[in-house]
């Protein structure tokens, strides 16, 4: 299904472009399975809202390449604008297969290296992609990893500098940033919350001129969040909470119905489970009732590229 003649799987520039200039975000939703996809897609119609379909490496490992073919039909189909996201990869090999599967969205991760290494690999995935007008995110500083999470992060946030910021993104010409304020993966246990630098933010906004992206979205302030979103913050990360509410329930559903064994008892009440979060989420992120922005005669039809 096309909308007026424009599918709706759309680049991240795309998406955000609209985000950041009207100051809300967007949720970015990893999925392992079809459940999760579908009650991300079928929420962000309700909501009417844009949305973006996340897959890390781990996850890609776990369902093959062929899901992204699933994903792809569902993304074409959907009655808003969807992005296929690459989450945090490390590797040139690892990009190139995400744009080989059709992503219209990568991120290389190279937080981890020193500065002048991570601009030199972000360079080089930035060249592949954009030769193929597919979106790049880069990272700098450091994202905290918490119990729960498969995606990595650091024991110890490094937080990142406004001023390298800025050289940063002049240097690599990266599409979107993912900034280091805070947060972590996973979710938060009671003895250590979430402590968010609002006021580093609001100075590495300051600086660069493209959206910026918000790691580790789940069990945040609300308050935090909508901040956050003031100050440039156009993509925020959420997998915890979503896939937290879904699984509580299944566990409890299967205990439930000891007996049945069939998807279509089993799933529905933890896919309502994972929707009531999503609805919270687009709401807070102010994504909700944002569709109507785009101007779908203005947004590309975006083309399978497999000449990488």
């Amino acid at each position: 299904m096309k909308i007026g003649g424009i599918k709706m799987l759309v680049t991240m520039n795309e998406l955000l472009k609209v985000a950041y200039d009207n100051k809300f975000a967007v949720g970015s939703y990893n999925v392992s399975n079809n459940e999760l996809l579908r009650a991300i897609i079928e929420t962000a119609e309700e909501k009417k809202s844009p949305a973006i379909i996340q897959i890390h490496p781990n996850e890609l490992n776990l369902v093959g390449d062929e899901f992204t073919a699933y994903v792809k039909e569902a993304a074409n189909k959907a009655r808003v604008p969807i992005v296929i996201h690459q989450d945090h990869c490390d590797n040139i090999e690892g990009t190139i297969r995400a744009i080989r599967n059709g992503y219209t969205s990568v991120m290389i991760d190279g937080s981890h290296l020193s500065f002048e290494d991570n601009i030199a690999l972000t360079q080089k995935a930035v060249k592949i992609a954009h030769s193929v007008g597919v979106s790049v995110e880069a990272e700098l500083g450091t994202i905290g990893e918490n119990e729960g999470s498969s995606e990595g992060g650091a024991d110890e946030i490094l937080y990142t500098d406004p001023e390298q910021a800025q050289e940063f993104v002049r240097r690599t010409g990266c599409d979107t940033l993912a900034v280091a304020i805070g947060t972590a993966h996973g979710f938060y246990p009671d003895h250590l919350p979430p402590k968010i630098q609002i006021d580093r933010l609001e100075k590495i906004n300051n600086k660069v001129d493209i959206p910026l992206v918000l790691h580790g979205g789940s069990s945040n302030p609300d308050e935090d969040i909508r901040s956050s979103v003031k100050h440039g913050v156009s993509k925020i990360n959420l997998s915890s909470d979503m896939k937290g509410a879904f699984f509580k329930q299944l566990r409890e559903t299967l205990r439930n119905k000891p007996n049945d064994f069939e998807p279509d008892v089993l799933f529905p009440e933890a896919n309502e489970a994972a929707k009531e979060v999503l609805r919270e989420k687009m709401d807070l992120f102010g994504s909700s009732n944002k569709a109507h922005l785009y101007k779908l005669g203005e947004l590309s039809s975006y083309n399978v590229l497999t000449s990488v």
